[in-house]
């Protein structure tokens, strides 16, 4: 089997995110943040390493976006497409090229890649049974149905998944099924498609993945063998659909490649796009692929695209496949439709120049091996636990005292005591054991080696206490001084593929530039008489507010939920007319409004009913301030009984609609009418 330093050149894909929403946390952690890591890393030890991506913009959650917002899916993409490479680009992560799936090089790459498969006979092409919209005249995508979840129970589910239990369904499978494009009930028809027949790929994969790829990450080759072991069957690459890459055959009016064969070809054609010289990334045996992914894409990038890799012939395969578990937020799953998330572009707005600091948390939290848990607390811990307290802390005073004692010219190293060489030999130790992590794949790991430098550096200050030794022995300080900004410079390139925006504040205060992986270890990067730029603060402490103004938004956010979710309340029994005409509603005017004393949502009232001038007391002091609605008019049953309540006779009843959330607002007329005004 091949290493990795058996190979030219690396070619490094990331799955391609969905244009029907921007990216979130979820996104990055489980595959841009680790895959722009390793391209950083390869990229400062001088090696040929290209970063492809780009937006997946076909498929039905994209045409279901558009139908609910009255737009185009063209509309939706154009939208999420820009929104998504800008925050990429202002996040650091480093794409060589990121290119969508709606461009005319795509669509030819696409078409082109079908047409080599169906000449060369790979294809089997049938007939199936699926649900068809009468109303609407076209068949239905499995999102384009719902119904009730056969094993919950629950409303809503889609035809290939119910979000409710997360179970796998075939549009089939449900109760009641109801067409999203009209609202019908779909009949059965009869389709063609054209068909991947992966069980005739099935020998293949035994041996190159189950025998050749041992050294997978064990959630990826794991579900690769579940995959196997149960056998494979043949897969759909054609969609009835009027959005996508339309199926390039005779008799294929109406239908597109199927979103999971058309996507990853996205890789290929982006490739295109970027270099005349994109088939030595792609069919050249001395390049290295691999696919940075989520776990819901590894059957794709394992199993599915391999098998239509190995088809058409003249490309190679991917060598790794370091596919990441899920990440969930404050305890709860990621989700796109529930809005619970934390959106990549807010999160830049919200703050601003703080992109190192999400991206050290996602990888020192990454769902590596097992689904982790996002929680603002944790992310405000580890910035002012570790990155000001250790990492900004060490820089701060290693570059403030230069300043302070030499006017920002580094001292010249005198003779070494044990403790320094015992310092200095532990820098090379750090370095190899970051190298061996990422050469693993394994970013949490490497992170914390890589911050562990900066711990060396501030114990030994700590240790040294050079501001205390400059009084009575200056000259040895000198020597302090000169390994604190060794060991600064050492870390400025460790923490490069991590932390881009801060090594590059690290070397501009260093007065350094050009460095490269092969220099870690240096022990005299910064020569004597060499000048240090003025010091600048890496980190800023996150104060308890800023964090709680984030918990709020995601309470809203849950609370607009629920609220999105409450179905109204079934009718009551029914009445006789002769009940209804006993109630005696009128409009009238609150005239004073106070709190009832020791309650929380009480409050008195005087209102003008127009017969007469009474007392109500009414449970609306949590939703109304009493200066505020003095002047309103309302609506009052004014024949309900009298009732003490605290001990304030109450003359009536104001009505009030209640929403979702449980908030009230008066039931009044739109325009002001006169008191005592009947209400029918």
């Amino acid at each position: 089997m091949k290493q990795a330093g058996d190979f030219k050149r690396t070619l490094v894909t990331t799955a391609l995110p969905y244009a029907n929403g921007p990216v979130h946390i979820g996104h990055l952690a489980g595959v841009y943040v680790p895959a722009d890591i390793y391209v950083r890393y390869l990229r400062l030890k001088k090696e040929d390493v290209v970063l492809i991506g780009g937006s997946d913009e076909h498929g039905v959650p994209i045409t279901l976006k558009a139908k609910n917002e009255g737009v185009t899916p063209q509309d939706v993409v154009d939208k999420f497409h820009g929104i998504i490479k800008d925050s990429f680009e202002k996040f650091g992560i480093s794409f060589d090229v990121y290119s969508r799936t709606t461009s005319k090089t795509h669509y030819e790459t696409a078409s082109e890649f079908f047409k080599t498969l169906y000449d060369k006979g790979e294809f089997i092409e049938k007939e199936s049974e699926q649900y068809y919209d009468e109303e609407a005249k076209q068949f239905l995508a499995d999102r384009y149905i719902t119904g009730t979840c056969p094993h919950c129970k629950s409303e809503g589910a889609y035809g290939d998944q119910c979000e409710s239990c997360g179970t796998s369904l075939n549009a089939t499978d449900l109760v009641n099924p109801r067409s999203v494009v009209s609202g019908s009930k779909p009949v059965i028809r009869t389709t063609k498609h054209w068909y991947l027949p992966l069980d005739k790929h099935e020998p293949f994969l035994k041996e190159w993945i189950l025998d050749g790829h041992k050294e997978w990450k064990s959630n990826v080759y794991g579900q690769c063998k579940s995959w196997i072991d149960l056998g494979l069957q043949p897969r759909a690459v054609s969609r009835d659909l009027d959005w996508g890459v339309p199926v390039p055959v005779e008799g294929a009016d109406g239908k597109v490649l199927y979103v999971w064969f058309d996507a990853p070809i996205g890789y290929i054609s982006a490739t295109k796009e970027l270099t005349p010289e994109w088939e030595k990334y792609w069919k050249d045996e001395e390049t290295r692929m691999l696919h940075f992914i989520g776990k819901d894409n590894i059957v794709f990038h394992c199993i599915v695209f391999p098998s239509m890799l190995k088809a058409e012939g003249s490309y190679i395969l991917p060598e790794n496949v370091p596919a990441n578990e899920f990440l969930n937020l404050e305890g709860d799953k990621i989700s796109t439709s529930r809005n619970w998330a934390v959106w990549l572009h807010e999160y830049l707005i919200d703050f601003k120049d703080k992109q190192d600091v999400l991206r050290y948390t996602l990888t020192a939290n990454a769902p590596e091996t097992k689904d982790n848990d996002f929680t603002w607390k944790d992310f405000q811990a580890r910035n002012n636990n570790e990155l000001v307290a250790i990492l900004g802390n060490f820089v701060n005073r290693a570059i403030v005292l230069t300043h302070k004692y030499y006017d920002g010219l580094v001292p010249a190293q005198g003779e070494l005591t044990d403790y320094d060489k015992e310092t200095l030999n532990e820098i090379p130790v750090l370095v190899k054991k970051v190298e061996d992590a990422l050469d693993h794949f394994k970013f949490r790991e490497a992170v914390k080696e890589a911050i562990n430098l900066a711990r060396l550096g501030n114990k030994y200050l700590a240790d040294t206490e050079p501001w205390k030794l400059i009084k009575t022995d200056a000259e040895r300080v000198k020597t302090i001084m000169n390994i604190a900004l060794q060991i600064t410079a050492n870390v400025s390139i460790l923490i490069e593929p991590f932390l881009p925006f801060t090594a590059k504040k690290m070397q501009s205060m260093l007065n350094l530039d050009g460095l490269t992986w092969e220099a870690c270890g240096n022990l005299d990067f910064l020569a004597a008489g060499h000048q240090v730029n003025k010091p600048e603060l890496l980190f800023e402490k996150i104060e308890d507010e800023t964090i709680q103004a984030q918990l709020d938004k995601l309470q809203q956010t849950k609370e607009d939920n629920e609220a999105a979710n409450k179905t109204a309340a079934p009718a009551k029994a029914n009445i006789e007319f002769d009940d209804f005409v006993k109630m005696d509603i009128r409009v009238g005017t609150i005239l004073e409004a106070e709190k009832v004393a020791k309650t929380k949502k009480l409050l008195q009232l005087k209102v003008d009913t127009g017969i007469d001038q009474r007392t109500v007391v009414s449970g609306i002091a949590e939703f109304f301030k009493p200066e505020d609605i003095i002047g309103k008019q309302v609506s009052i049953l004014v024949n309900l009984a009298p009732r003490k309540i605290r001990g304030i006779e109450s003359q009536g009843m104001i009505l009030m609609a209640e929403d979702a959330t449980g908030k009230l607002e008066f039931v009044a007329p739109a325009n002001a009418v006169k008191e005592g005004s009947e209400i029918r």
